[in-house]
């Protein structure tokens, strides 16, 4: 073989090294990813069965996170005192199997009997209703899930608070710009009615996590065994020109 062709295949080999490499890591990436996948959807489905739980103390609040305490379902009085509340934007729920099409969550403030001020997604309200949004000065018990809030991206399209429209669920944003004072730093999505009005309509979530991440590590490390025998057919074809 001459020199020059001598180089071309360590040249190509090499290449196709990385190349290979870097499939191959993003399959056992992939296989991570599942395992991880697995125990989320075991975590949230033992979360979503259990009973509800009091709203963890004040003092226990900057140590929830998503990881640990997301969909955790928690029960608790407090008093909606008439506070103005926002609309989130929303097409669907992926999480509530009883909504579809465009609407709104109905966030509002509610207070604690501690005097601390808990966000709450009242529930789904299908364009063209409204929300009741009338005080309560008795305490209310109110149970759902613990979430946490949403980061805006880019093409997330800006809040308006003069309308109380939001487009993220961003519950400390909404705190500043409506005046609620300082709120907590997740917010509760209801799962059960806290009034006799249709809407809003809180309800169950439901969580549904796609796990094809096996699919996925196949398809790389297939990509992975493909680029190598085209490096062996091309090498075979530049041996037969010799």
């Amino acid at each position: 073989m001459a020199t020059s062709s001598r180089r071309a295949v360590v040249g190509f080999a090499a290449v196709t090294t990385v190349i290979v490499a870097v499939l191959v890591g993003l399959g056992l990436w992939q296989l991570d990813r599942k395992r991880e996948k697995r125990e989320l959807i075991a975590a949230l489905t033992e979360r979503l069965a259990a009973a509800p739980v009091p709203l963890p103390p004040v003092a226990d609040w900057g140590r929830l996170t998503p990881e640990h305490d997301e969909f955790r379902l928690v029960t608790f009085q407090a008093v909606r005192d008439g506070r103005p509340h926002a609309a989130v934007f929303t097409s669907g729920s992926a999480l509530r199997p009883d909504v579809n099409g465009i609407g709104t969550w109905d966030f509002a403030p509610v207070r604690t009997g501690s005097g601390q001020t808990v966000v709450v997604n009242f529930g789904f309200v299908p364009e063209g209703q409204s929300a009741a949004s009338a005080a309560e000065p008795a305490p209310l018990t109110l149970t759902g899930y613990l979430r946490f809030p949403e980061t805006a991206s880019w093409f997330t399209p800006d809040p308006d608070p003069t309308r109380r429209i939001w487009y993220a669920r961003e519950p400390a944003v909404m705190a500043k710009a409506l005046g609620w004072g300082e709120a907590a730093p997740f917010y509760i999505d209801l799962a059960q009615p806290a009034g006799s009005a249709p809407w809003p309509k809180a309800g169950a979530l439901d969580v549904h996590l796609r796990d094809q991440h096996l699919q996925y590590a196949i398809t790389w490390f297939l990509l992975a065994v493909a680029v190598m025998v085209a490096f062996g057919v091309w090498v075979a074809g530049q041996r037969g020109k010799r």
